[in-house]
């Protein structure tokens, strides 16, 4: 694992002495004080989807202290996806985003610097990690983990197994590998490359009749492409659960053109970023489901407006990460409590992204138990500090 920019000289407590401020940046009246630390950590294995390949996390970790000491901690993930760059965050958090706090009445209120921070036009992925730090703060002075703070009950949270892009016999070994860990639920990538009908019948061979197997195409394909092979797959009785993002994003007739005609549900995600997209959506009947990545929103404020107008219309809400560190994906799961607390259903959210990680960047907060997210117990996320790098093996 490694550091760079803002993290060499982060290594620290939450609870330490304030740190060194970057040349130019004061705390502000809000007293409220916002560091970058970008981090980058191996992965298990490789991640290859139809739209990239990687091998590595690249993250900035936002960590927001306030005139107390105490600090609240959110993520911006660096993808294609959300156009974020490390630069891009760096520079975003340390000047709009700070001064966006630094405009603060002094009241110590965070749901005025939260709206505010919401109604930024800076990149979603630099608001999710300020939004999700202030949320960290606010549940930490309040006494209570984050999960509860948004309203959940539990803090076990199921997800499912991402398998990356192959072919039928290697998808077919790490299927069983998998079901034999004890995930009930696998998601399989595709690409526009083999047949997908062979996949998919190799995949539900190897974990059986009563696991859950989703496809995620990432935009892969056509809509004649797409009707096709699910089609074909319904008809073959191979049972999917969903069919996640089949076309491109901006194919809002094709997205409903498939939605239409297959019997699967069709889970958009590159297709809904705001409650605008969502609406667009409705009307055009494009999609069952919605996948909600704060990533994509811009942290939890968005996020849970997201939720709630695709629930009121009928709409089903998975909660799912670009490749994240713990960090991400407890304020996620916490999101998803929230979530299973109002409507009552438990299902295996789509929060896999720090089980490819070599390691942690920090310390305490969510964890792992084979597929179930464990979410800390301790006020906020109980995310303590930021790891020292580790040396390479």
């Amino acid at each position: 694992m490694t550091y760079i920019g803002e993290a060499a000289a982060m290594g620290g407590n939450m609870n330490d002495g304030a740190p060194a401020l970057p040349s130019g940046r004061v705390g502000g009246g809000s007293g409220l004080l916002l560091t970058a630390h970008a981090v980058t950590v191996p992965l298990v294995r490789p991640f290859i989807t139809a739209v990239r390949r990687t091998t590595v996390l690249e993250s900035v970790l936002v960590e927001v202290r306030d005139a107390e000491g105490r600090s609240g901690w959110g993520e911006a993930p660096i993808s294609a996806v959300t156009g974020a760059t490390t630069a891009g965050v760096i520079a975003s958090v340390h000047g709009p985003l700070q001064a966006l706090l630094e405009s603060d009445d002094g009241s110590g209120d965070l749901s005025a610097a939260l709206s505010r921070i919401a109604g930024s036009d800076e990149r979603s992925a630099a608001r999710m990690a300020v939004d999700c730090a202030l949320h960290d703060l606010a549940a930490r002075r309040a006494g209570l983990p984050l999960y509860r703070y948004l309203g959940g009950r539990h803090n076990r949270i199921l997800t499912d197994m991402t398998l990356s892009v192959d072919g039928p016999a290697a998808l077919a070994r790490a299927a069983a590998v998998h079901r034999a860990a004890g995930f009930d639920c696998v998601k399989v990538k595709l690409d526009a490359h083999g047949d997908p009908v062979a996949k998919l019948r190799a995949v539900r061979n190897a974990v059986g009749v009563d696991a859950r197997v989703r496809i995620d195409a990432n935009q892969a394909f056509t809509a004649d492409e797409a009707i096709r092979f699910i089609t074909a797959l319904e008809d073959d009785g191979v049972d999917l659960e969903l069919v996640e993002q089949p076309v491109p994003a901006g194919d809002w007739d094709g997205l409903a053109r498939v939605t239409s005609t297959v019997r699967t549900p069709i889970l958009a995600d590159e297709s809904v970023w705001t409650v605008k997209d969502l609406h667009r959506l409705i009307d055009a009947g494009a999609a069952a489901m919605v996948n909600i990545k704060l990533a994509k929103t811009g942290g939890l404020t968005p996020a849970m407006e997201l939720a709630s107008t695709a629930q009121a219309a009928g709409i089903g809400v998975l909660v799912g990460c670009m490749m994240e560190s713990g960090v991400g994906i407890g304020a996620a799961a916490a999101f998803a409590s929230a979530l299973a607390a109002k409507s009552g259903a438990e299902v295996p959210q789509d929060l896999v992204g720090g089980l490819w990680l070599r390691e942690s960047p920090v310390d305490g907060g969510s964890r792992y138990s084979g597929s179930t997210i464990v979410l800390d117990d301790a006020p906020g996320t109980g995310i303590t500090r930021l790891r020292k790098p580790q040396p390479r093996r």
